[in-house]
């Protein structure tokens, strides 16, 4: 199951225009009129929540109403096809996709990838005792700056069953537990990525199962801090960071958003392999992050923010 992550994540919302706000504001890129996209071309796709080419809603009355995974080839959804046609419908849709439900009543498409290969520089640090990866007179910040997210990193669901969550996506369809927060959930990564994750449950009461929140991968810390103030400047309300998370190790800033989810930035992710050995740990704020920072009005010495 070459299955290598999240191509596009489709909502049907309350207030179309301002989720459209949102995602220009985010950084993200017009497609189309519905489809908003990051530097690979995966991304969102915003259409009304009446609208009638969507999935059925969950009956929490989630956002989110559909996920699309990108695969390798034509051969890994062949054969994602014939796994789960085992004891489920999968449909064949005219673009060639196939759509099911998981074991948890979430709507899964698959696709051939459409994510482009990206040959872009990371963020370039410079520290003593060490080779410096920023040359001579290249300055490292500017406040000329624009948010342009690389790639849709993951999606994380709130799930009344984490045991059954885990048993369909580990068994039929080929994802690895990375680390596993106890009784909270499981970190997982498909077969077709090093990413420590590209889907985490969080288990909750049936009445809120959906989308806790979503993020695209950025270039480096600095990056996430600038575009996540760059949100904060336009009013929107940072909900979580920023900070580094310990699962995983990557830079984070969380906001609420009108998709009726969280919405993240994040950065420097680690890549695992199958040699890695899951970790867990209690949920809590000591295991959730190494540090967390907060975001306050620009100032200078010489009196409070704001004043002279």
């Amino acid at each position: 199951m070459n299955i290598i992550g999240p191509d596009k994540l489709i909502f049907g919302v309350d207030d179309v225009a301002a989720c459209k706000q949102f995602a220009l504001d985010y950084g993200l890129v017009p497609k189309d009129e519905q489809n908003y996209v990051s530097l690979d071309g995966t991304g969102i796709e915003i259409l009304h929540k009446d609208d009638a080419s969507l999935p059925a809603p969950l009956p929490s009355g989630s956002m989110l109403r559909k996920t699309i995974y990108g695969v390798a080839d034509q051969a890994a959804l062949d054969a994602i096809a014939a796994e789960l046609s085992k004891d489920r419908e999968v449909q064949t849709l005219a673009d060639g996709s196939i759509e099911a439900l998981d074991d948890l009543g979430f709507v899964l498409g698959f696709q051939v990838t459409i994510r482009q290969t990206l040959d872009l520089p990371a963020e370039a640090i410079n520290a003593p005792g060490a080779a410096p990866q920023r040359g001579v007179n290249l300055t490292g910040v500017s406040k000329d700056f624009t948010a342009k997210p690389r790639s849709l990193s993951h999606v994380v669901y709130f799930v009344p069953d984490i045991e059954k969550a885990e048993a369909f996506y580990s068994e039929r369809l080929g994802f690895v537990t990375t680390d596993r927060f106890t009784g909270t959930g499981p970190f997982m990564r498909p077969a077709g990525t090093l990413d420590h994750h590209t889907l985490f449950f969080l288990k909750t009461p049936p009445f809120m199962q959906g989308v806790e929140h979503f993020t695209f991968h950025m270039s480096g810390p600095t990056e996430v801090s600038q575009a996540g103030y760059a949100l904060v400047e336009k009013g929107y309300q940072s909900f979580w960071g920023p900070g580094r998370h310990i699962f995983g190790s990557n830079w984070f800033w969380y906001f609420k958003s009108p998709f009726g989810c969280n919405i993240e930035y994040d950065a420097d992710m680690d890549l695992h392999d199958d040699s890695w050995e899951a970790r867990e740990a209690l949920p809590g704020a000591d295991n959730s992050q190494v540090f967390l920072l907060q975001s306050r009005e620009k100032w200078a010495p010489g009196g409070p923010p704001g004043k002279p």
